[in-house]
């Protein structure tokens, strides 16, 4: 439920430049509902930092209106976190592409 509100306050609240895709790829909650842990993918992997930078600047304003949406108490405390999992599979997935091509050749 967090991940799906958040990523509608993202797509509708925050311009993104066009040629950016951000994912929100999960969200993990504290065991209190205190604080979710937003990670998020960016592609392409070099406009990670501006893309953070965007969101961070625009965090009090998401965490008003997600405050707003939700029917939750406590309202936990929104923090962007960069994925780093699918960056790794991503290298996992190139490394193994390689070992196939020199293996069929």
């Amino acid at each position: 439920m967090i991940r799906n509100e958040i990523s509608q306050l993202v797509k509708r609240e925050i311009d993104l430049p066009r040629d950016v895709l951000i994912t929100i790829t999960r969200v993990e909650t504290s065991a209190n509902l205190i604080q979710a842990k937003v990670f998020i993918s960016v592609l392409p992997e070099d406009r990670t930092e501006s893309i953070f930078r965007l969101l961070n600047s625009r965090i009090y304003e998401l965490q008003q209106k997600f405050n707003k949406r939700v029917k939750m108490r406590p309202v936990p405390r929104l923090i962007f976190i960069k994925e780093e999992s699918t960056k790794e599979a991503g290298r996992v997935e190139q490394l193994l592409e390689e070992v196939k091509r020199r293996r069929d050749s």
